[in-house]
């Protein structure tokens, strides 16, 4: 293995996380709901413009707790893009939900939205777009369809934060939207997500899913003088260590921001002559659209050749990886029915796609090597 060593993801380091852990450790208050979870959710609230947002200890829970607050039950269905993580659909099939899976779009890798009307059932409960590598769905047409149905909209929005569609943006346009903090994520405390609340009818259950099933946030707050059980629930609250790291972060978004947007430039420019010379695609983001910078992927030509390539860079040092694969064909997907040629499209691109090294504190000489050792490859 040589020497020169690119790792495909390290988590953001902004330099006052240290001092904002050591706040924690000092003030005695470690459990959540304390000054920086409330910061962390001062900043998400004001920056999106929304009424409420609940931080959570993944993006996970802030789906699972969506289903709850959905009163997702047995026998639902679920409608969700094979092209996904499996919390997308974990968190509804939980509650005893029918997962039904749709094909995505083959230029954005979004849920196809020209697909979701036929799959619509009386017993569809909600569609969870998934705002792949942060470009957003087709929200308008999937609204549309949703209010005809009569049908609730999660966005599972983990790639999308600070991402639009239609200068609107991502996360509030559903009733819920989830976000995540995973140390893969723009914005990293290692494992930490939240709920965002369109629908302000939902705010107090939320909180009260979130605290156990308690009304302990309302006692904090005055409203009563005791908590007690009210409803189901889980611990869904991140410690106020992991919101101090995170609210480093959110301190610093743009300049995050616009360092990963720099590097994702970088190689869409430099990268095109090579993918048109190679049968290899870049990334589409339509005109309506702004990117988040999440990640950059390349969709080769076929599975062969996407594995000469990753075994390519990594003879360099440099680590490429590979994404999802369908979720209609694991193990759980065919329990639910799901069978080969069910999602033509997800199952080409899950074995053509790759994803590039992009994190914020990649060296602007590392990002050069890894352009020339891909310029010189020859597929």
């Amino acid at each position: 293995m040589p020497d020169y060593q690119i790792p495909f993801n390290k988590p953001a380091y902004i330099g006052t996380e240290k001092q904002y852990v050591s706040d924690v450790l000092q003030s005695g208050h470690q459990s959540g709901d304390g000054n920086y979870t409330k910061k962390c959710s001062a900043i998400l609230e004001q920056a999106l413009g929304v009424e409420k947002v609940l931080l959570t200890t993944s993006c996970t829970h802030a789906l699972e707790m969506a289903a709850i607050l959905l009163d997702i039950k047995p026998g639902d269905e679920v409608i969700i893009p094979s092209f996904t993580f499996v919390s997308t659909v974990n968190a509804f099939v939980l509650r005893g939900a029918k997962p039904v899976f749709v094909d995505i779009r083959p230029d954005t890798l979004n849920l196809d939205e020209e697909q979701l009307e036929r799959h619509i059932t009386p017993k569809t409960r909600a569609v969870v777009p998934v705002h792949y590598a942060g470009v957003g769905c087709d929200m308008d047409r999937i609204g549309e369809i949703s209010q005809k149905y009569n049908i609730k909209v999660v966005e599972d929005n983990a790639h999308g934060l600070f991402g639009k569609y239609k200068e609107r943006w991502l996360g509030t346009f559903g009733v819920l939207a989830t976000q995540s903090f995973h140390e893969t994520k723009n914005f990293s405390c290692g494992e930490g997500g939240a709920l965002v609340i369109n629908d302000p009818a939902l705010n107090e259950r939320a909180e009260i899913i979130r605290e156990k099933g308690t009304n302990r946030s309302r006692f904090f707050r005055g409203q009563v003088d005791k908590y007690t059980w009210v409803d189901i629930g889980s611990s869904y609250l991140p410690s106020e260590t992991l919101a101090a790291i995170l609210y480093a972060q959110l301190e610093a978004r743009d300049k995050i921001q616009q360092r990963r947007g720099e590097i994702w430039r970088q190689y869409y420019d430099r990268l095109g002559e090579w993918t048109a010379a190679n049968e290899v695609r870049l990334p589409y983001t339509p005109s309506d659209c702004e990117q988040p910078f999440h990640l950059f992927y390349l969709l080769l030509p076929n599975l062969g050749t996407r594995t000469r390539f990753i075994q390519a860079l990594r003879d360099k040092g440099i680590y490429s990886v590979f994404h999802y694969l369908p979720l209609h064909l694991s193990d759980m997907g065919r329990k639910f029915g799901g069978k080969e040629g069910d999602c033509p499209f997800t199952e080409s691109i899950s074995d053509r796609l790759v994803r590039l090294p992009l994190f914020y504190n990649l060296p602007a000489r590392d990002q050069e090597f890894i352009l020339e050792t891909i310029i010189k490859l020859r597929l």
